[in-house]
């Protein structure tokens, strides 16, 4: 059984870890194109809008541009979710399967 001393020690490790991955998670980029090209756009790891390019072909039409904005939101915000928890497994594999609580 752990004693709290290294309990604590252990919980200081795994914020130091969150916070590191939360970084490195910030500082990727995400980038998706839809309709063929016609609009490009890319994120940050904070699913932040960080680029936008849309064809000029697509100004006259609203609703195909509305709904290929939509797509490409979402199709980049899922990249990001996905990375997230990807990102997550590995640094809890990382900690070598340790459960703080024993439970198994």
């Amino acid at each position: 059984m752990l004693d709290m001393g290294n309990m604590s020690k252990m919980l200081e490790g795994m914020q130091e870890n969150a916070e590191k991955l939360q970084t490195e998670l910030e500082a990727k980029t995400f980038s998706v194109k839809t309709g063929g090209g016609l609009i490009a756009l890319s994120v940050n790891g904070k699913g932040e809008v960080i680029d936008l390019d849309i064809d000029s072909s697509l100004l006259v039409e609203k609703s195909s541009l509305e709904i290929l904005l939509i797509g490409a939101i979402n199709d980049a915000n899922k990249m990001v979710l996905d990375n997230q928890k990807s990102s997550a497994m590995n640094m809890l594999g990382g900690m070598g399967g340790i459960n703080p609580f024993g439970a198994k």
